[in-house]
């Protein structure tokens, strides 16, 4: 059956109206509709998160397909501290949630003949990709079309909601966060990542600006919202950062990446285009951590940056990175920890080892993680994440 969600306004009004009815009659007076009237949760200020941040990856992307509302509202109700929408472009300049702009992987497009004709071979961050792109489609458009299942043999499950979600809008992620924050009495943080902020700048549609205002109207205020910005590249951000006072992000890919079509993979693509010969490498060193520090508060290396896997694939020896990044002045947290066999340690699989959908023990290694230092990861699925924090004794 597919699932459509209330018009937002609508949607805020109604259950709002609801979670207060139930506080106040609970409590039997009017101090708690007075608390709840004056609490902000948009802007809890600059203590939180108070501890170890749990951002939803996509939503709850283990358990729904990734970037839908319902992927967003599975990880909220399993108790994430924050979702992160991916934003691109469509065509008409509207920010929306996917992980790319080519969107055959995560749509039905390619079956819809209507659309048949929009397929193209384009050049993305230096890389050929053929396929459908968001920036060819107004926002009408994309509503047409249903998300599907990105990774179907490793979450086989969740094919069952193959065609029933739309394409959100960052409004209506935005949208669903404020509502869900008032009906459970608690800040829902929001973690906005700006993909090929460079390709989408060169094709007239840059993504700063438009997320930045779209931040700012909705209410969220600087450092004290609970908004993280996020970005593999970094002339963006420090953009961003000239034009708003959010807590920013330095995403970290890894530097061991081999290139694609003689492309370097282990660089920020701004530093690619600009032929700087700088790589992420250069950016994890103490000196490259203080240059990051000058205009973000986080950064967010690939996990194996923190921790190494060894040749036999098991996690290895922490590196200096988080004591070298803490001592930069900055937050760190890292990506992505995931629950399948395939993205574990071999000691950490479980049951049929080789199986691409069976879960292992990644509670194991998300305490190791934390015992390192972390202080923010994205899991695929909140509720082993919060699981993993709760549990956790240092």
């Amino acid at each position: 059956m597919s699932v459509k969600y209330p018009k937002a306004k609508q949607f805020f009004r109604v259950s709002a109206a609801a979670g207060l009815c139930a506080l106040v009659t609970a409590c039997g007076g009017s101090t708690d509709k007075t608390t709840l009237a004056q609490t902000d949760y948009l802007n809890p200020g600059t203590a939180w998160p108070t501890g170890v941040a749990v951002a939803g990856h996509r939503g709850a992307s283990a358990l729904r397909p990734e970037h839908t509302l319902a992927s967003y509202q599975k990880a909220i109700d399993d108790g994430a501290d924050i979702v992160e929408p991916d934003l691109v472009s469509t065509k008409d300049g509207v920010l929306v949630a996917r992980h790319e702009n080519e969107i055959s992987g995560t749509t039905d497009v390619s079956s819809k003949t209507q659309f048949a004709d929009r397929k193209k071979t384009k050049v993305i961050d230096g890389i050929p990709v053929t396929g459908w792109f968001t920036e060819d489609f107004t926002l009408a458009e994309l509503k047409t079309l249903r998300a599907k299942e990105r990774i179907p043999l490793n979450r086989p499950a969740n094919t069952a909601f193959d065609g029933q979600f739309e394409i959100p809008t960052l409004q209506e992620v935005i949208d669903l966060v404020r509502q869900q924050s008032q009906a459970k009495g608690r800040t829902i943080g929001i973690y906005p990542e700006t993909k090929h902020p460079t390709y989408f700048k060169s094709i007239g549609l840059p993504l700063e600006k438009r997320l930045v205002d779209t931040l700012k109207a909705n209410g969220y205020k600087g450092k004290d919202a609970a908004v993280y910005i996020q970005s593999f590249e970094v002339a963006n951000l420090k953009e961003i950062r000239a034009m708003s006072d959010y807590r920013i992000v330095q995403l970290i890919d890894n530097p061991n990446n081999a290139p694609v079509n003689g492309v370097p993979r282990n660089a920020p693509y701004d530093f690619v285009a600009a032929g700087n010969g700088r790589t992420y490498a250069d950016l994890i060193t103490p000196a490259g951590l203080k240059e990051i520090a000058a205009y973000a508060d986080v950064v967010a290396p690939y996990k194996e940056v923190i921790i190494p896997r060894t040749a036999a694939n098991e996690l290895g020896t922490p590196t200096a990175f988080i004591t070298n990044a803490k001592a930069a002045g900055l937050k760190v947290h890292t990506w992505t920890l995931r629950p399948e066999n395939p993205f574990l340690p071999v000691s950490l699989r479980q049951g049929d080892v080789n199986s691409p959908s069976q879960r292992g023990d990644s509670i194991s290694e998300i305490h190791a993680y934390l015992k390192a230092g972390l202080d923010g990861f994205f899991t695929d699925d909140s509720a082993v994440g919060k699981t993993a924090v709760n549990s956790f004794k240092k």
